[in-house]
Formats: structure tokens, C-alpha cells, sequence
């Protein structure tokens, strides 16, 4: 187990938040004394807060500049999946 107290500002983590559960791609945006500011990409991008103390399965990496080069491309650029919400 890990706590999200060890993430670091203005970085993409891959996490897995429970043991059996699905990766995520997360960034911290910034700490405060007793929580992080987030960014979670499951369905888009959601900013939410979690307390420093909370507990996360595990931190699979932090991702690198190139590889998270190649992810905005995708989710960002003509690439990327839109639903259409029109019947």
C-alpha cells in the first residue's frame, strides 16, 4: 500500500487505487498542508482532492515527458474516441 502523500506535483502517475481494480492515469496539479489537487482521466478529466493520508494499491510509474507526449496526442488530437450522445 501506498499513500498519496508520496506523489509529486505537476507529474502523470499510472496507479492502480485498489488490488483488484483497473489502472488510472492521474496528475497532481499541487499539495496543500493535509491534501493534493488532481486530475483522474478515466471518462475525461475529473479534478478531485484526496487527503495525503489516503491509501492507493499501488504507483505503477511516473510517467516521462515522451510517453505522456504520445498520450496527449491520442486523447487530445483527431485520434481520440468521442461518443456521440445523439440517438
Amino acid at each position: 500500500m501506498y499513500l498519496y502523500e508520496l506523489l509529486e506535483p505537476n507529474c502523470y502517475y499510472l496507479i492502480q487505487e485498489k488490488e483488484e481494480g483497473p489502472l488510472s492515469l492521474i496528475k497532481v496539479h499541487f499539495k496543500s498542508e493535509q491534501a493534493l489537487c488532481l486530475s483522474t482521466y478515466t471518462e475525461g478529466e475529473e479534478i478531485v482532492w484526496k487527503k495525503k493520508s489516503d491509501n492507493m494499491h499501488d504507483i505503477i510509474e511516473c510517467m516521462d515527458d515522451k510517453i505522456i507526449s504520445q498520450w496527449e496526442k491520442t486523447y487530445y488530437g483527431q485520434d481520440a474516441f468521442y461518443e456521440d450522445d445523439e440517438e
